[in-house]
């Protein structure tokens, strides 16, 4: 066996996590690890503007399959830590990717359950669950 014959063998990487913003870092919505999104239609559906697969795709181009997987994921109520923990994309790649999401009206953020005073604790034991999952 040469020394380069054992990379070509292995299945290709995934598509890098820059690359599904579009090297984008930053969101229009204000996304803590704690805010809470929910999916409002199908993953099966075209997608719009900067989720398009390539920069050049033709206008109702097929949702790459992360954007897929966080719609379905989201069909119950997730954190925003959950759907990076779940599909394992890095926190800042899906904070944008989900910030698209909710300006094109698939998902909606609903908050971070936080209001004055202590945190909520619901959201406390929701979290320790997680963790302890991991």
């Amino acid at each position: 066996m040469t020394a380069g014959s054992g990379r070509a063998a292995r299945r290709p990487a995934r598509v890098r996590p820059y690359s599904l913003t579009g090297g984008r870092t930053r969101s229009g919505h204000v996304l803590l690890v704690e805010t809470f999104v929910a999916s409002l239609e199908p993953a099966d559906g075209p997608v719009d503007g900067p989720l398009d697969p390539l920069p050049n795709a033709a206008p109702g181009a097929r949702m790459p399959p992360e954007i897929r997987a966080i719609i379905e994921l989201c069909r119950r109520m997730r954190s925003v830590a959950e759907v990076s923990a779940m599909l394992k994309i890095p926190l800042g790649v899906v904070r944008v990717l989900l910030s698209d999401l909710a300006d094109q009206g698939k998902i909606r953020v609903y908050g971070t359950g936080r209001g004055p005073g202590q945190p909520d604790r619901a959201l406390l034991e929701r979290v320790l669950v997680g963790l302890r999952r991991l």
